[in-house]
């Protein structure tokens, strides 16, 4: 007779991810990183108080570090057995907060350039849209190996997504946000002619990956595809094979 053993530890089941979210009041809407619709699983929240989208994109996130190891270990503590963050500027952060909760960390969707660059042919190159290029510093590149030459177009000449994001407004035009990210494209493009797959920094740059992906003809990454990957590791499929079962229970 087999004897199934419940294991605790933790104060929540059933959602592995833990989302370290900046303090905004933006609009999120579905598709956006904090929206909660968007996941397909569960996921865990934290807001880092005082870390705003002007301090952490603008000002590097600039005293910041105790706070989002703190809110990291929390989300650990209550359940989450990987972690990633609403901001790909917090790629800075990276080795800190990884070494911190000794749990896969995955702070910024600049990550997959590597990978990405990897899939494509050798005469073409992965191309960055970000909130804000003149931010973007080698710095928060080259801390997560990726090439610092990688090039590199922001949105924040545009009319609305920087401007809203950055500045924290509460009302959003989503058109005019995604000719924003449309535009951004188009610039990429124009300026680099060996661009063969596109990838998103920012997290609320989700819902406009499929209008981008349709205006360039070319392949869009961003963090969806980023975390729904890391999501699997942290939960692999059951097929339903004799003998598994939930990482809780062990049979005997």
């Amino acid at each position: 007779m087999n004897t199934r053993i419940a294991h605790g530890g933790k104060a929540v089941y059933g959602a592995r991810l833990g989302i370290l979210m900046l303090e905004a009041r933006f609009p999120r809407i579905p598709g956006d990183m904090g929206n909660a619709g968007t996941w397909p699983f569960p996921v865990l929240y934290r807001v880092v108080r005082g870390a705003s989208p002007q301090r952490v994109v603008m000002e590097k996130a600039a005293g910041l570090l105790d706070d989002f190891l703190a809110a990291a270990r929390e989300l650990v503590e209550l359940g989450a057995d990987g972690i990633t963050t609403n901001c790909g500027f917090l790629s800075i952060y990276q080795r800190q907060i990884a070494d911190h909760v000794k749990v896969p960390v995955a702070t910024s969707s600049l990550m997959q350039v590597p990978f990405i660059q990897s899939v494509l042919p050798s005469d073409k190159r992965v191309g960055v849209i970000t909130v804000n290029a003149k931010t973007l510093t080698p710095a928060h590149l080259t801390t997560i190996g990726v090439d610092p030459s990688t090039p590199v177009v922001g949105t924040e000449e545009g009319r609305e997504f920087t401007r809203i994001l950055i500045g924290n407004q509460p009302t959003l035009d989503v058109a005019a946000a995604e000719q924003d990210i449309l535009d951004a494209g188009d610039a990429l493009i124009a300026r680099h002619r060996d661009i063969g797959a596109v990838l998103l920094e920012c997290t609320n740059m989700l819902p406009y990956a499929r209008a981008l992906s349709e205006r360039l003809r070319l392949p869009v990454y961003d963090i969806y595809s980023f975390i729904t990957w890391f999501h699997a590791g942290l939960v692999p499929r059951d097929f339903g094979h004799p003998g598994s079962a939930p990482r809780e229970w062990r049979e005997r």
